[in-house]
């Protein structure tokens, strides 16, 4: 696990930040939110661009 690698503890000591803390933040990356907006991928905004003739 990440959270027992000595250079992850050192900057993790160094922040102030706990290990579970880190815990949270992951879980919450992992989940997607239904408050959030979601932003398209770049390729699909080019092609829907490409389309209108709004970009080259």
């Amino acid at each position: 696990e990440l959270l027992s690698d000595p250079m992850v503890l050192l900057v993790m000591e160094r922040d102030r930040v706990r290990p579970e803390q880190v815990r949270m933040l992951l879980e919450r990356a992992r989940r997607p939110s239904l408050d959030e907006p979601v932003v398209p991928p770049a390729h699909v905004i080019a092609r829907t661009c490409q389309k209108l003739w709004l970009c080259p």
